[in-house]
């Protein structure tokens, strides 16, 4: 056993949080305890939990009398990432989400993944954000190119997404090409109408400068100085997906989402997703992130269904009823 002592002149109450939840999921996450004396924090444990808890707080400290103001969502957010993952630094994970404000909305990664496929996407041209509803790979997408765009290191957005039913029958739907397919683009308007004005976003979309089209449309096209994202990819045969990622130009990024365990193609028909796994997984320059239900930044129950489903799947995948694919189950060499 180990004990230390850190410094805490500001911010405490924020620390602690409501209810003391914050210092309850920093206690339980490292196996230590702690005691909160006039000025300073004792800490108890295992001397490497300590040492990580000591390095921090002290990372807290010294941003809250820098300056940095704290809400209790706020040091919850960074203190569930900081604890996922050790490699990851308590003050460069707030740094880090300072610069991130897109529009109207400031982001910061809520899960050690969430950060990696922020890296990902500053990092490389090409980047497939794989995994369950809910983690945030469609929006942070979005919230990507919207920064790219307002910071002109882009000069369009080109949003994507098969026209691909879940599951049920929709039937003719009344009005112009665009308003046929509007239905299945709705989640990406979504993300736009939250970090910038509605008009603002009209006014783009009127002069082209940020296109929402199914992925049909890619075709035949050659993208320049663009930020690209194709939402809903486990949807897109393999035809198509070799389509969309040659569609790449000069000065430009793709960016590639999709739930494998959602794929609503019909029987036979292989996921262009899951071929891109295995055909690019060792490609320089393309990098692959996958969430898990840790990552869903909704409703708590959700990260719940999400686990029951993957242990009904496990269990049926056994019996021989539904094989699992190698290439999702555990894929091999993904550049993280």
């Amino acid at each position: 056993m180990s004990t230390a002592r850190v410094t805490l002149s500001h911010g405490v109450e924020a620390l602690f949080g409501t209810h003391d939840k914050n210092i309850r999921l920093f206690e339980d996450s490292l196996g230590i305890s702690t005691h909160l004396l006039a000025d300073e924090m004792e800490l108890s444990g295992e001397e490497a939990a300590v040492a990580r808890a000591r390095a921090i707080l002290r990372d807290y400290d010294e941003l809250a009398r820098e300056g940095q103001r704290f809400t209790n969502g706020d040091v919850r957010d960074f203190l569930k990432v900081a604890l996922e993952d050790d490699q990851i630094s308590f003050r460069n994970l707030v740094v880090s989400s300072r610069k991130r404000t897109v529009g109207r909305k400031s982001l910061a990664p809520r899960s050690a993944n969430q950060m990696r496929y922020f890296e990902a996407m500053d990092r490389c041209d090409m980047v497939f954000g794989i995994g369950p509803a809910g983690t945030g790979k469609t929006y942070l997408a979005v919230a990507q190119g919207v920064a790219c765009l307002l910071n002109k290191q882009v000069s369009r957005i080109v949003l994507a997404r098969p026209a691909v039913e879940a599951g049920e029958r929709l039937g003719f739907l009344p009005g112009t090409a665009q308003e046929k397919v509007d239905p299945y683009l709705r989640p990406l308007y979504d993300a736009l109408y939250d970090m910038l004005d509605a008009e603002r976003v009209e006014r783009l979309i009127e002069k082209n400068v940020i296109e929402i089209a199914p992925l049909a449309f890619m075709r035949g096209r050659s993208l320049n100085e663009s930020f690209i994202i194709l939402d809903e990819a486990q949807n897109a045969t393999a035809e198509q997906m070799k389509m969309f990622i040659t569609r790449l130009g000069f000065g430009s990024k793709a960016v590639i989402t999709g739930d494998v365990t959602q794929i609503d193609l019909p029987s036979g028909r292989r996921s262009g997703l899951l071929e891109a796994v295995d055909v690019l997984h060792d490609v320089e320059g393309v990098s692959f992130v996958y969430f898990n239900e840790k990552d869903v930044v909704r409703h708590d129950l959700v990260q719940r269904i999400i686990r029951a489903y993957d242990r009904y799947t496990q269990k049926t995948s056994q019996k021989g009823l539904f094989p699992t694919p190698a290439s999702v189950a555990e894929p091999e060499e993904a550049d993280e």
